[in-house]
């Protein structure tokens, strides 16, 4: 599905487009489902089962604020996010970083989707945004797919990032910023300054939007300029009515107000990336002003906990910028991988050593520029890195603890990982499962020509299973 224009970049019209061309790849429940777990909890079932689609959810009873459809497992799929940059999974981190290389400034018009509808008196939460509770555990429902936007008072340099935020009273949302990002750096030097910070948080917009929300940039730098390089267009914005934060003019909701230093609101626990649940937060209160929404909106969901959709949205930026400075650095590397069994903390890297010890020196790469990384393992350019069976072999058959660990201590790390220091403080570790120069093993391998003939004796096979069958 080629993405590289579009006529109207919004959630909606990108999902509908989508059904229409991918049939196969698109699951619509149109049962009433309850808000509460079960759509999680479809989600996790059809996982078991090896399917990833995206899901759409016309009836959903119980839901949080207005009743309207939920979309959600959007990234479920590598394949799928691949097919929105049209080209195959195993190119997709070059293929962001190509388009995140051409952003551009995003164009200011006048009103847009998300202006339909503007409500700045007699703000009820409870009535205007829907939300889901995704687990058990969850102390309520979340909105999992908020992307809260904040402008520096100097430059106007924008920052859009993902908070999981919960109902606190009918206008504040209690949220967490415990990724101590730029958003946090934000909020630091308006406290310096002895006032809030003003900010909108964006729920629903168009999927290349909500990867850009993800990129990790330098402070200052916009992620309103990656997603127009993604969308292959400027993005599109609206000024806020209160404060004038330039938001996303397609998006489905806004909520605009202000996040107050000194202001504090409980939230947590809820179902974090590593599979348990988190009441690690920094409790920050969003005191909402105004509520923009679409005349019809969509809620655009984010699957919580360790699910791939939860995965991939966060990684994939990470992860193409990580290939990208990795194979810059060290030409040897042929290929990274992130595996989902590693939720954020572990990483795959293939290499052509090129001479002894550079394995360590990759690693050590890896483990100094990615702050949430605990686990490296290297290995050959031969073992396929999107395959955890292929690694762990490289590791039982090359691996020896004694010659072939590194181990550092007390690195920040993240601050949800239920293994670390409340502190955030980590052990990072690498372990090199690369042959090396004094390996001496030979490989068991089948000649051409008996693979070729394989081939050939199970296509009969199945032709001839095929013909019995008809008969």
């Amino acid at each position: 599905m080629q993405q590289t224009v579009h006529e109207a970049p919004d959630a909606q019209s990108f999902i509908a487009r989508y059904r229409e061309e991918q049939p196969d790849d698109v699951l619509v429940l149109d049962a009433a489902v309850s808000a509460d777990q079960e759509i999680t909890a479809v989600a996790a079932a059809l996982e078991r089962q090896g399917r990833r689609p995206l899901l759409l959810f016309p009836r959903v009873h119980g839901l949080a604020g207005p009743a309207v459809p939920v979309a959600t497992n959007l990234f479920g799929s590598r394949e799928r996010i691949a097919r929105w940059f049209a080209v195959p999974a195993a190119q997709l981190h070059e293929a962001y970083q190509a388009r995140a290389r051409r952003a551009c400034a995003p164009r200011e018009v006048p009103s847009g989707l998300v202006t339909e509808v503007v409500h700045d008196r007699g703000i009820d939460l409870a009535r205007l945004v829907p939300m889901l509770r995704h687990f058990d555990s969850d102390r309520a429902p979340y909105v999992t797919n908020a992307v809260i936007v904040a402008e520096h008072p100097d430059t106007g340099a924008g920052n859009m990032s993902y908070h999981r935020s919960m109902l606190h009273a009918p206008d504040a949302l209690a949220t967490s910023l415990h990724s101590r990002g730029d958003l946090w750096r934000l909020l630091q030097l308006a406290a310096g300054r002895g006032r809030p910070l003003p900010v909108a948080m964006v729920i629903g917009m168009h999927p290349l939007v909500m990867l850009a929300a993800s990129a990790r940039l330098p402070f200052g730098a916009d992620e309103r300029e990656v997603a127009g390089g993604l969308l292959g267009a400027p993005l599109e914005v609206v000024r806020t009515p209160r404060h004038g934060i330039r938001v996303p003019a397609a998006a489905e909701f806004v909520l605009e107000g202000v996040i107050d230093p000194a202001a504090r609101a409980d939230e947590g626990p809820f179902g974090e990336f590593t599979g348990y649940s988190s009441n690690r937060s920094t409790n920050n209160l969003f005191q909402v002003h105004t509520v923009l929404q679409r005349a019809r909106p969509m809620l655009v969901d984010v699957l919580g906990g360790n699910a791939p959709e939860h995965l991939n949205l966060a990684r994939i930026p990470r992860e193409s910028e990580m290939v990208e400075k990795i194979k810059a650095r060290f030409p040897s590397v042929t290929a990274l991988h992130y595996p989902s069994s590693g939720t954020h903390f572990h990483a795959y890297v293939a290499l052509k050593a090129m001479r002894d010890g550079e394995p360590r020196q990759v690693m050590l790469g890896l483990l100094g520029w990615d702050p949430y990384l605990k686990t490296v393992i290297a290995v050959d350019a031969d073992v396929d890195v999107t395959r955890d069976e292929q690694v762990l072999w490289a590791l039982a058959t090359h691996f020896q603890p004694h010659r072939d660990l590194l181990v550092i201590d007390g690195l920040p790390g993240s601050a949800l990982d239920p293994s670390a220091s409340g502190a955030g403080t980590t052990s990072r570790m690498g372990l090199d499962a690369t042959r090396g120069s004094g390996f001496d093993g030979v490989l068991a391998k089948l000649s051409p020509a008996a693979l070729a003939r394989a081939g050939e004796l199970l296509a009969a096979a199945a032709t001839a299973g095929s013909g019995s069958a008809q008969r």
